[in-house]
């Protein structure tokens, strides 16, 4: 793998090779070779995600986190343990402040740690430079934000395929991956619109588009729903929910919405920088009010 020496190979991977975006379309429906091999596509990754995994894709060890700006210290994580698989959908929740956004910080490399071990795919990424960690996360990882963080001036097309293009992609098969993004999350009709010309859910639906475009080993979401109202937050959730189940992607998402916490495989839940439950879901199952676990 290439900018981290010694990572095992993603035969733990549930998306192996391509992520099975449909092929691009021309106009019109796709053929009937088109729909069979997507059927064929969805079918394999189904049986895929029944595969025992050998190895959580990140993992976390007595996590800790201090913030010590000299007149105040604060303990962000307090020994946090925390293993991620293959194919799940985990939902992480609690109040404010609890550590949630730093966790998630923290297992995918974004935030460095101060004493404890995030391994990623059987590695520690104490074991990567920096480089490594940054060229790790372009090539394996996604990621969803609350506010979007797209360009203004770009199409969504553009958008999406900025990170291929930042990560040397040539230009052309940049594209074909950003349109074949765009129509599995239902936007490729919208592909030359700039932001401002989008919905919040469309918006957020780029956002996604652009965290699936590199296929990615797990997709970190942090508040994906926050700021959108409850019938797009709807349309976000059961597009995640959708691609976790029919395509095996791995998402850990953050959120205080207990909708959002629903949907997920596992809820783990968080007080001041401690998981105090862990718990598997059926999805869809009623949920206690945030104000329950303060």
């Amino acid at each position: 793998m290439s900018g981290a020496p010694g990572i095992p190979g993603r035969s733990t991977r549930l998306v192996l090779g391509n992520p099975g975006f449909p092929a691009p379309r021309m106009g019109g429906s796709p053929d009937s070779r088109d729909l069979a091999e997507r059927e064929a596509g969805s079918e394999k990754r189904r049986l895929q995600m029944t595969e025992v995994p050998a190895l959580p894709i990140v993992e976390a060890r007595r996590l800790q986190k201090v913030y010590d700006t000299g007149a105040v210290r604060v303990e962000a994580l307090k020994g946090v343990d925390l293993a991620i698989r293959p194919g799940e959908m985990v939902s992480i929740m609690g109040p404010s402040g609890c550590g949630k956004t730093t966790l998630l910080n923290c297992l995918s490399g974004l935030d460095s740690i101060d004493e404890g071990d995030v391994l990623i795919e059987g590695v520690s990424l104490a074991a990567m430079s920096d480089r490594q960690r940054t060229d790790y996360r372009a090539a394996h990882m996604g990621f969803v934000f609350q506010f979007y963080n797209l360009m203004p001036v770009l199409t969504a097309v553009e958008n999406v395929e900025l990170p291929l293009l930042v990560a040397r992609v040539p230009a052309k098969e940049a594209r074909v991956k950003a349109l074949d993004a765009l129509e599995l999350v239902g936007l490729r009709a919208r592909a030359d619109h700039v932001p401002d010309q989008l919905s919040g859910g469309e918006r957020q639906r780029t956002t996604i588009a652009r965290s699936l475009v590199n296929d990615p080993a797990i997709v970190w979401a942090d508040e994906p729903t926050g700021d959108l109202d409850s019938e797009n937050a709807a349309e976000i959730i059961q597009l995640m929910r959708h691609l976790n189940r029919e395509r095996g992607l791995t998402f850990l998402i953050v959120t205080h919405d207990p909708n959002v916490g629903a949907s997920a495989d596992r809820l783990v839940r968080m007080v001041d920088g401690q998981v105090v439950s862990d718990d598997y879901l059926q999805a869809g199952a009623p949920m206690r009010d945030e104000a329950e676990v303060r």
